[in-house]
Parts: structure tokens; sequence; C-alpha cells
């Protein structure tokens, strides 16, 4: 059995997602490559995609937030999407690659290839590709109704909002945002390196440094008995902002891959609410508080983990202040937390996946 895991470079979370899926298929012996999407159909659109993405970013993601509020509408009409459309114009080129490189299966963590591999299959003279689209987020992203998976990999209780979509329960497959069994067993405690008594804070701003922390970190360093710890990502400028407060109770660090070894060294996460971040926050069971979401499918992520009692969420630096206060001063709070997280978010999603791929796809 020979898997092609797909992805593309738009926010960190859905390569990371892919990688791991990648290295839990190796980990059980199963032949596996990873490859962004346009490296295979359009080496050119791999920069532009990135760049549009990070251009709508820009003021605090207006942008972003009326392009997606527009692709919902959009969504509802019924008529097929040009997302669609573009992405039906790469099927010769990946279907020509998955066929010389005899994969059996593809996993998919974009809506991009997925919507490709959907194109391959509605052609009646291309042979069937068996694929799996996972959804990183605890919503489904506008026209995921026109990708047609063998299954959809989801969060445990968002079930409703893709049979809202039209997608038949059976092709739900609710094993979670997968996060790797090694991500988790390999963490190390390195608390020690920054702190001895004190809490330690840990910010998370996503693989591209979003948010304006700047307008609040004077004021989260006032707290009493605290270190703090931001991951800026690749945001340079963010970086040299924070690098230039004078305190010793800051430390700031740039793109890191050991993200896994702070979050379990962590007494509470503040994190952007992206869909992978936040599950493997959650599968390491923290005390999280939510800030700075992208606008769009990161406010429908914000609204699951509140709403299932598994994160706080923080409008403002009011509530950044009064919530990690809280948080230290409230042991209850954090313990509830813990319990729902607990509850919702399977610590075993990304083997479970593969287990899955075994039983169904081995033999097939």
């Amino acid at each position: 059995m020979k898997v092609l895991i797909l992805s593309c470079s738009t926010g960190g979370g859905h390569n990371s997602c892919a990688k791991y899926v990648l290295e839990e298929l190796k980990d059980n012996n199963i032949e596996s490559d990873f490859y962004d999407f346009y490296d295979i159909v359009n080496k050119k659109g791999k920069d532009l995609s990135s760049k549009i993405y990070l251009m709508s970013l820009n003021n605090d993601g207006l942008l972003f937030k009326e392009a997606y509020k527009m692709a919902e509408l959009y969504s509802k009409t019924g008529i097929t999407s040009p997302v669609y459309l573009m992405n039906k114009t790469h099927k010769n080129k990946l279907y020509e690659f998955i066929k010389e490189n005899h994969y059996d299966l593809v996993v998919t963590t974009h809506l991009f290839p997925a919507l490709t591999l959907t194109a391959i299959n509605e052609d009646k003279t291309l042979d069937k590709i068996n694929f799996l689209m996972v959804a990183t987020d605890c919503e489904p992203c506008p026209f995921i109704e026109e990708v047609k998976p063998d299954y959809f990999v989801i969060q445990k209780g968002i079930e409703i909002r893709f049979i809202d979509k039209g997608i038949s329960i059976n092709k739900l497959l609710t094993t979670g945002i997968p996060v790797s069994s090694k991500y988790l067993k390999s963490a190390k405690n390195i608390k020690n390196k920054y702190c001895k008594e004190e809490k330690l804070i840990l910010i998370m701003l996503g693989s591209m440094g979003f948010g304006n922390i700047t307008d609040v970190i004077n004021d989260i360093l006032t707290i009493k008995n605290i270190k703090v710890l931001v991951v800026c990502g690749s945001n340079k400028e963010l970086y040299n902002k924070l690098k230039e407060i004078n305190n010793s109770k800051l430390e700031v660090l740039g793109f890191t891959r050991n993200i896994n070894d702070l979050i379990y060294s962590s007494d509470i996460v503040l994190s952007k609410p992206g869909g992978l971040s936040s599950t493997e926050i959650a599968s390491f069971r923290k005390p999280l508080l939510h800030i700075y979401p992208i606008p769009g499918i990161e406010t429908y992520n914000t609204e699951f983990f509140e709403k299932n009692n598994m994160s706080i969420v923080c409008n403002d630096k009011e509530d950044i202040i009064n919530n990690i206060n809280l948080l230290i001063k409230d042991s209850d709070v954090s313990d509830k937390l813990i319990v729902s997280q607990n509850k919702i978010i399977n610590k075993n999603s990304c083997y479970d996946l593969v287990q899955f791929i075994l039983k169904k796809y081995l033999h097939k």
C-alpha cells in the first residue's frame, strides 16, 4: 500500500497536519509521501497562493473576513464555484502523478487538492482515486460541499454542520483533527529552562505571528510570579518589536520546532484559534485562552471550543489580563477546561485515523 498526502501552504496548520499523518503512517510501516499540491500541478501557484493569503491578513484580517463572508454566501447558492473550476484545471497533472507513482490512496488536508481529486473522479474516462479529506478546523469551510471524498475526517461534535451542507453522515469519520502520537509522546518538560516557581505563560500567535500582542504584553508582564514566552512564528517585525522590551519576565521566540515541548511545559496557553493548534493544546490538556482569531473559520473554532467549555475567549486587553489572573488564582476553572478537553478532544486522533486506513484500504 502506498499513500500520497497533499496540502497547500496557506497557513501552517494544513502542512503540519499533513506531516502528522505522514509520520503516523510511516510509524505503521505504510509507504507514504508528502507533497505540496502546487509542487505537482503548478509551482508558480505555490508562491502566489501563499502571497494572496498573507495579503488577506493585513489590517487584522479585514480582507480575509470579507472574502470569507462572500464565499459562505456563494457556497449557499448551489452553483458550481469558481474555486472548483480553477482546481479542476489541474486534474490531468495530478492524475498522471498519482498513476505514475502508483499511489493507492490520497489524504488531503486542504480544500484545493480535494476539489481536484473530485474533478478526477467525476471524469468517467479516468480511474477512480480513493481519497480522504481532513478538515483541519471545527467548521466546514465554504465549497467543501463540492468535495466528494470516500470520507471526511472531522472533529467529533461538528457532524451537523457537515450534514447541513448535504454531506451524508456515513461519509463522516469523527476521529478528530489529526495530531501524531509522536508529537505528544516525545514532548519534554523544559520549564526549568525558563523559570522555577513562576507560572509559565505561553503565547502562540500561529505560524505567521498574527495578532496585536504588543498592545497588551506590558500589561501581562505586570502580573506577579509569571514568566511569559511569546512564539512569533515567521513574523520578524513582531519578533524585533518584542525583543526591544527590556523585561526579564519575557522570552521572545521566532519560528520553533519544539512547540510541543513548550506547550507541555506551560501552565497556561494563550493562542490564536487555529483548528490544529487548538487541538494540539487541548491534546496536552492545558488551560487555554483564545485570542486574536483570523475572522472567518477561526471565529468558528473559537465558538466550538467556548461552547464546549474547552477554552475561554478573550475579546480585548481587559479580558486577557482578567482571565490570566483567574486561571492563576482559581484552579477549579482550569480543571473544568481540562475535563472538557478530555471528553471531546481525541488524543489518539492520528493513530485512530491510520488504523481506519489500514482496516479499510490495506487489502482493497
